[in-house]
C-alpha cells in the first residue's frame, strides 16, 4: 500500500488512517479560508512554517479579539482565550514558568522508573485478558490516564471523567454549543477546586509545583491557572492515547515486520517512536493558526497585517526539501532534519519529552512482551473516534 495518498472529503466513519492522508503538497504561502469562510493564509513549507511558529509578529492572543474572525464553530478549551497556548510576550512567559523546571528532559528521566512500573502493569493485565482484546480499553487508554493521575495526584473518581471532558475541551464543531458550554464549566469548576486543594494541601504531585511558582510569580490571573491546570489533565493523556492507537494500526496492520526489532532493541524503539510523531498527525485538522501584528514576508510572499495564518506543521513534515520522498521506507531511521511534530518556537509543546518516553516504553514493551501480537480484525474495517480534533482508533481488536 502507498505511503502518501492523496485523499478528499471522506464520509466521517469511512476515513482513511492519518498516515496516509496528504493534502496537497508544501509550497509558498498561498490564500486558504477559515471554517466561517473568512480569508487566511496557509503556509505549509517547512522553513515558512518554523518562522511563523518562532516570529514573535506572529501571536495567538490576537486571534481572540471581539473582530477576530471565528477559529471554532463551538466553544472549546483550545480556542479559550485564558489559555496558556493563547497567550503571547511576558503574559505567556510568566505563565510558562510554572511549568518550566517540571518537563525539563532531566525531570522527565527521573520519572521514567515510575512510568515504566504503570507500563508494566497495565501489560499484566493485558497478559490475563483472553484473547481477542480491544488494546484501546485495555492499554492505550489507561496507560496515559494512570501516568497523568500520577504525575498530577488524581483520584480515580476523576479518572473516570478525563474522557468526557475531553471529547468536549477538544470539540471539532461536532457537539452541540450549550452542551460543550455546560461541560467546560463543570470543568473549569474542577480545575479551580483542585488549585485550591492543593494550597492547603500542597503535596509532590505537578499541581502544587505549579501552585508554588504562580504564588512566587504573583499577578498570574486565576482564571489562567484554571485553563492551565484543565488543559494538563486532558493534553497530558489524549495525544499520547492518540498516537498509540494510530501506530499500532500503523504497525500491525502495515508494518508486522518492524515488530521483532521494536520489541527487542529500545535505542531502535525511540528512533521508531520518533518518526512516528514526525509522520502521523494528532488529527484531521493540522493547521495551528497565528495573527499577523504586522506585515511579514514569508517565503517571498508579504502576510499583510491583521491576517490569519495557517501553519501546517503536516505538510512541513514532508517537505522534500528536507524530508525524504519515502518517509516511510526505514522506520528506525534518524530523522533527517528537526521534526514540528511538537511546533516550535515559544510554544513549543512543555510536554514533548513525556510524550516521547511514553510512545517509546508504550509500544518497546507491548512489543517485547507480546512479540505475536496481530489484528484480529482487518485493518481497512477500523472504526475511528470521531468528534473531537484527535482522532485514533474507538477500538483495536488485537490477539496473540
Amino acid at each position: 500500500m502507498s505511503d502518501a495518498e492523496t485523499t478528499g472529503t471522506c464520509p466521517r466513519q469511512h476515513r482513511p488512517p492519518l498516515h496516509r492522508v496528504v493534502v496537497g503538497e508544501p509550497g509558498p504561502p498561498r490564500p486558504a479560508e477559515l471554517p466561517d469562510g473568512s480569508h487566511a493564509w496557509l503556509v505549509s513549507r517547512h522553513p515558512d512554517v518554523r518562522q511563523v511558529l518562532s516570529d514573535a509578529r506572529f501571536r495567538r492572543s490576537q486571534l481572540y479579539e471581539a473582530d477576530a474572525p471565528s477559529l471554532s464553530a463551538v466553544p472549546d478549551l483550545v480556542n479559550n482565550p485564558d489559555l496558556m497556548f493563547n497567550q503571547d510576550g511576558s503574559d505567556h512567559l510568566r505563565l510558562r514558568g510554572t511549568l518550566r523546571r517540571a518537563f525539563t528532559p532531566r525531570a522527565v528521566a527521573r520519572w521514567q522508573p515510575w512510568i515504566a512500573a504503570i507500563v508494566e502493569e497495565c501489560l499484566d493485565s493485558l497478559a490475563g485478558a483472553e484473547p481477542p482484546v480491544d488494546v484501546v480499553a485495555a492499554y492505550t487508554l489507561p496507560l496515559p490516564v494512570r501516568v497523568i493521575s500520577r504525575l498530577m495526584g488524581l483520584d480515580d473518581e476523576v479518572r473516570s471523567r478525563l474522557r468526557h471532558w475531553s471529547e468536549h475541551a477538544f470539540s471539532d464543531g461536532s457537539h452541540d454549543g450549550r452542551e460543550v458550554e455546560t461541560v467546560l464549566a463543570e470543568f473549569a469548576e474542577f480545575g479551580a477546586g483542585l488549585l485550591a486543594r492543593r494550597r492547603r494541601e500542597p503535596g509532590d504531585d505537578l499541581i502544587s509545583s505549579v501552585v508554588r511558582a504562580a504564588d512566587e510569580e504573583g499577578g498570574i490571573p486565576e482564571t489562567q491557572l484554571v485553563q492551565l491546570v484543565c488543559g494538563l489533565v486532558v493534553g497530558g493523556h489524549d495525544s499520547t492515547m492518540t498516537m498509540l492507537g494510530n501506530s499500532l494500526l500503523y504497525l500491525l496492520g502495515e508494518r508486522p515486520e518492524c515488530w521483532e526489532r521494536l520489541g527487542a532493541d529500545e535505542p531502535a524503539a525511540e528512533a521508531l517512536a520518533e518518526r512516528l510523531l514526525h509522520l502521523m498527525p494528532l488529527g484531521d485538522d493540522r493547521g495551528t493558526a497565528r495573527h499577523a501584528a504586522e506585515d511579514v514576508e514569508v517565503g517571498g510572499v508579504l502576510i499583510p497585517k491583521g491576517s490569519v495564518v495557517l501553519a501546517d506543521c503536516f505538510l512541513a513534515n514532508r517537505d522534500p526539501d528536507l524530508f525524504p520522498d519515502r518517509p516511510f521506507d526505514d522506520l528506525f531511521a534518524p530523522l533527517e532534519g528537526p521534526g514540528l511534530a511538537f511546533g516550535a518556537g515559544p510554544h513549543y509543546c512543555l510536554g514533548a519529552w513525556l510524550a516521547r518516553l511514553e510512545l517509546r516504553l508504550g509500544l518497546h514493551r507491548l512489543a517485547a512482551r507480546f512479540p505475536g501480537l496481530r489484528l484480529a480484525e482487518p485493518a481497512d474495517g477500523v472504526q475511528w473516534r470521531l468528534g473531537t480534533t484527535s482522532r485514533s482508533p474507538r477500538r483495536l481488536t488485537v490477539t496473540w
